[in-house]
């Protein structure tokens, strides 16, 4: 028992909160033994939940909170204002050294603000980015940055670059990392000005496998493991990722139904194209992680589901386990 990894969750945190929270919760509880959740919110609403299921009380405990912020709030002023929220508290677990890690599918600015104010940067990180796991064909690539800084620096998407191989290299697992930058086109002169003086800070970055610039429509062929940008242009990237599966998925689907023929062809290949289709399911791989911090702060999506909850709580197992934070202060040489 004193090898558990402990999340603080935030159970008020999102679209479906408590009810998923709670289920996701529960579910990483009966899937994995080596760890605790500190689940953080109102204790009647949390406990009605709780009772619709069977799990290890005692690798649960329940942290009452009287505040929750809204998705519409000030984040800084509401970290501030709101420090009996379920997210604060929450945070605050890891800043205590109570909890190894924090997930939320709350507020995504009061997470990123929080995490900065409560949590705190590794010294000598100068932006965390947000980092979320998309899938390709060959398996998933690390978009870093996807929310957290709009407007950066190139030493910064370098940082970027290094906490990124980092990441995969020891929670995912891949050797050697390919890193590349996302740009217009492959060209080395091509770019606006962040890009193309990024670019060969990149290329003299020693301890990165940097490939070169990488165009949008290479992402999915799995072009790069480690995929570098402002949050701007990486926001706009992953969005359009998640519009296009799912426009996709929807006119699959309505071709399947289209008559008795296509309904008789959809049931033969039912097995085989739900395999296919969960390898581009981007929640079983959890939330994303901000990186650079003291402790491990994940963010899923606002209308995450029992499933999401579930992957982003291992998840945090892996990043303790392999010490990730101490590899990413190693390669930043902090």
């Amino acid at each position: 028992m004193g090898n558990l990894v402990n999340v603080a969750l935030d159970g008020m945190g999102g679209d479906n909160a408590p009810g998923e929270i709670v289920k996701g919760a529960v579910d990483a509880l009966n899937a994995n033994e080596g760890v605790k959740v500190f689940l953080t919110g109102n204790k009647d609403a949390l406990e009605a939940e709780l009772k619709k299921y069977e799990y290890p009380s005692e690798r649960i405990e329940i942290v009452p909170t009287t505040e929750i912020i809204e998705m519409g709030e000030a984040p800084v002023m509401a970290i501030r204002k709101k420090r009996d929220s379920s997210l604060v508290v929450a945070l605050n677990l890891v800043k205590d050294g109570k909890c190894d890690a924090f997930v939320s599918a709350g507020s995504t600015g009061a997470v990123l603000a929080g995490g900065q104010l409560l949590v705190g940067r590794i010294k000598g990180v100068e932006r965390p980015p947000l980092a979320p796991l998309i899938p390709n064909a060959d398996g998933v690539s690390l978009l870093v940055d996807c929310g957290a800084n709009v407007d950066a620096r190139p030493t910064q998407l370098v940082q970027f670059a290094k906490m990124g191989s980092a990441y995969m290299k020891y929670a995912m697992g891949i050797e050697n990392p390919k890193v590349a930058l996302l740009n217009i086109g492959t060209e080395e002169e091509k770019g606006n000005a962040l890009v193309k003086d990024t670019y060969p800070m990149l290329s003299s970055t020693t301890d990165i496998n940097f490939i070169g610039s990488i165009e949008a429509r290479e992402i999915p062929a799995g072009g790069a493991d480690v995929i570098v940008c402002d949050a701007f242009a990486g926001n706009i990237a992953l969005k359009m990722y998640e519009g296009v599966a799912k426009v996709l998925l929807s006119k699959l689907k309505e071709a399947m139904m289209l008559n008795l023929k296509t309904k008789i062809g959809a049931l033969l290949i039912k097995d085989t194209l739900k395999a296919t289709l969960k390898d581009f399911d981007a929640t079983q791989y959890g939330g994303a992680p901000l990186l650079g911090l003291k402790g491990l702060v994940v963010k899923t999506h606002g209308s995450a589901k029992a499933g999401e909850v579930r992957n982003s709580i291992i998840q945090c197992i892996t990043f303790k386990e392999q010490d990730v934070n101490g590899k990413i202060r190693q390669y930043l040489d902090l």
